[in-house]
């Protein structure tokens, strides 16, 4: 679906690594531009549509063959922001026009939480131990959230995006927690 694009981007000479930072700097704008106006809906089809140059990207380069760890580090480093700025938005949403201290927090806490369980993995292989599983992936919690928000906004029902943070909230501290027990079992096991 997406190697159209892939093809024209190569055919354009565009970097994967600008795909990359444009994917990034499209849906913060469109999480933090809309979001806090209140206009749910819009900022979700925005966001939703450049969060696919981040599979763009990543088929470019192993097209073009130029595979790398500055590539693979810049895509992880802009999905935090990315990622940041899509919770971020929903924090601002909430301590404006959807005027809920609850949710301002609950978010803010998804947005932490989310950051936190992508740290504790990376930090665990930089240490040479495995942090991988959990809950909440990245995937798992922008679909969930984009998902909840968008249906939400489009029949009214803010439920659907309250529920989906408070399962984010669930899912985050279970990985986080899953991902610090994880490493401590390898860190304490005897040597071999």
């Amino acid at each position: 679906m997406l190697a159209p694009f892939v093809r024209l981007f190569i055919r354009l000479g565009i970097s994967p690594d600008v795909v990359t930072l444009v994917g990034t700097l499209c849906v913060a704008a469109g999480a933090l531009v809309f979001f806090p106006q209140g206009m749910l809906l819009t900022g979700v089809l925005v966001i939703t549509a450049f969060v696919f140059s981040d599979l763009i990207d990543g088929q470019m380069a192993r097209t073009l063959g130029r595979s790398s760890k500055f590539g693979a580090f810049w895509d992880s480093t802009l999905d935090r922001i990315g990622d940041g700025a899509v919770f971020g938005g929903l924090v601002l949403f909430f301590a404006g026009p959807g005027d809920s201290t609850l949710y301002t927090a609950v978010a803010l806490y998804c947005l932490v939480m989310g950051s936190v369980t992508s740290y504790a993995r990376a930090r665990a292989e930089s240490l040479g131990m495995d942090a991988k599983g959990g809950l909440a992936e990245r995937a798992d919690r922008l679909v969930l959230i984009l998902v909840a928000t968008g249906l939400g906004a489009i029949f009214d029902v803010p439920f659907l995006m309250y529920a989906a943070l408070w399962i984010l909230v669930f899912a985050n501290t279970y990985t986080v927690v899953f991902r610090v027990l994880k490493v401590r079992a390898q860190a304490t096991e005897p040597a071999k």
